[in-house]
């Protein structure tokens, strides 16, 4: 897999050579699960061991360890003497329907609204389990999709390899690369074209001439080998949990994220979790005064990460095109859930759908004969995504220091479970892939597994597994504990 990740990120041939992996254990999955998670923590340890070697660093060598990559795609923070909040809303989750099986995803209110529309139950599980048995699956599914809900029915491998979504996504690369250099002096026109335009009263307009006039293109960062993404700006765009989790990691070698959400917006099971080293604000996009707020911040960034649907900035009127009027070095890096072609391309989705329509939980099913699907022991497509947008950003700094400035990647979780698929060869029909290979199981993680900081977050204090991944030299560590949505103003470098 790792293999697979760095040829996706146009690294050299021999790069993965300095890999060391080490650790015990394999996840209890039919599947390659604990594979998976030392090779994309691997993946965007080793993008930044190259960042650090065209910084003038040494060429040290990338430690990661299993255990500690499986444990860390479960949940890495500890609290101590408080808990974190329930993770999953009370409607979600399999239900059986007519001819199969069936998921539906209710954690965003608007999406348990459209679910329980189209059933016309109450929120109950009783009530939902009723509804839901007198539906057939893909016609389930559809009624939800179509009413702006998130559903995912069961289907085998088979039947999601000749499913049109399944071809598309198969076809796609792993990582999607495009340099943007070539575009950025027509991009640079434009900008000027606009910030002439412009009312002298806009706030925008002194940044968009300052980057039409070349301020952007091809600047450094004061990172060094030690800090290798100090200094660097990351406008963080993303939810639960592949983009959250990259941005994570950037924070971790010292970027500045600040992540964006608008009002309202909650996610309270996993924020302990994912804001680690981040600053988080709010803005309303269909505000002016918001609007320009975000301009100037987007403008200002080097690196934007965002996990919108693929016509929602548009519709909100930062398009692809906007965005590189406004940023022509901007490295930009978008993930979505089921691919950027084909017949889905676009549709709402989540870790938990994906393996329903990919076949994951139908085989884990069948391999363990409950009559039942049976998920992957933890969201691996996510966080496995995530860390291969973390190694994209890194990519595209590496692209700056060559002097091609601005880039674009595409990734999506469908196309990370094509890989977790394949590199599986033929998944285990057992419970245990490790139990199937002779490898030990996964033991808990412990006190041994626990870094002895508090982290103070805002619920409490609390303790986080050691890092994944060790960089002589270049060691990860984060500079703000845990926050709340919306505890910080939009602004870059403030507290």
């Amino acid at each position: 897999m790792l293999d697979a990740a760095s040829a996706a990120l146009g690294l050299p041939d021999d790069a993965a050579d300095a890999v060391v992996f080490g650790g015990v254990g394999d996840l209890p999955s039919c599947f390659a699960t604990t594979d998976l998670a030392a090779a994309s923590v691997a993946a965007a340890a080793l993008a930044v061991r190259q960042l650090i070697v065209a910084q003038g660093g040494a060429g040290a060598e990338v430690r990661v360890d299993r255990r500690l990559a499986s444990l860390w795609f479960g949940w890495s923070l500890h609290p101590v003497g408080w808990e974190r909040p329930p993770l999953w809303d009370a409607v979600a989750g399999d239900y059986a329907c007519a001819d199969g099986w069936i998921r539906l995803h209710t954690n965003a209110r608007h999406h348990r609204d459209a679910a329980l529309a189209v059933l016309g139950c109450a929120a109950e599980r009783e009530a939902v389990t009723r509804a839901v048995a007198a539906w057939r699956g893909e016609d389930l599914e559809a009624a939800v999709v179509g009413q702006g809900g998130c559903a995912a029915m069961m289907r085998s491998m088979a039947q999601w390899r000749e499913h049109p979504q399944g071809r598309a996504v198969a076809a796609e690369p792993l990582i999607a690369i495009s340099a943007a250099a070539a575009a950025a002096p027509a991009a640079a026109a434009a900008a000027a074209a606009a910030a002439d335009s412009r009312p002298a009263s806009a706030p925008a307009a002194p940044v968009l001439a300052a980057f039409a006039a070349g301020a952007h293109v091809g600047r450094g960062w004061p990172g060094t080998p030690s800090r290798p993404l100090a200094g660097l700006k990351v406008l963080d765009l993303t939810r639960v949990l592949a983009g959250p989790v990259a941005t994570r990691f950037l924070a971790g070698y010292g970027a500045d994220v600040l992540r964006i959400d608008p009002p309202g917006w909650t996610e309270p099971g996993v924020i302990p979790e994912v804001t680690l080293g981040k600053r988080c604000a709010r803005l309303d996009l269909t505000l002016p005064v918001d609007r320009a707020i975000f301009e100037g911040l987007l403008a200002d960034a080097d690196i934007l990460v965002h996990g919108y649907r693929a016509d929602a900035l548009e519709r909100l009127g930062f398009g692809e095109q906007t965005r590189r009027q406004l940023n022509p070095g901007l490295i930009d890096v978008a993930l979505d859930a089921y691919g950027w072609s084909g017949p889905w391309a676009g549709r709402r989705g989540f870790d938990s759908l994906v393996q329903m329509s990919s076949g994951i939980a139908r085989h884990g099913m069948l391999a363990q004969g409950t009559g039942k699907p049976v998920p992957l022991p933890v969201q691996a497509l996510d966080h496995a995504t995530g860390y291969l947008i973390a190694a994209a950003v890194v990519r595209g700094l590496l692209h700056r220091l060559d002097g091609q400035d601005g880039m674009q990647a595409r990734l999506s979780l469908a196309r990370v479970a094509e890989l977790l698929v394949a590199s599986s060869a033929e998944p285990a029909a057992s419970a245990s892939l490790a139990a199937a290979v002779g490898l030990p199981p996964i033991a808990p993680g412990g006190e041994a597994d626990l870094s002895p900081q508090l982290e103070q977050t805002e619920w409490g204090p609390a303790r986080r597994y050691w890092p994944p991944a060790e960089i002589d030299g270049a060691p990860m560590r984060w500079e703000r504990p845990a926050s709340s949505l919306g505890s910080a103003a939009p602004s870059w470098g403030t507290e």
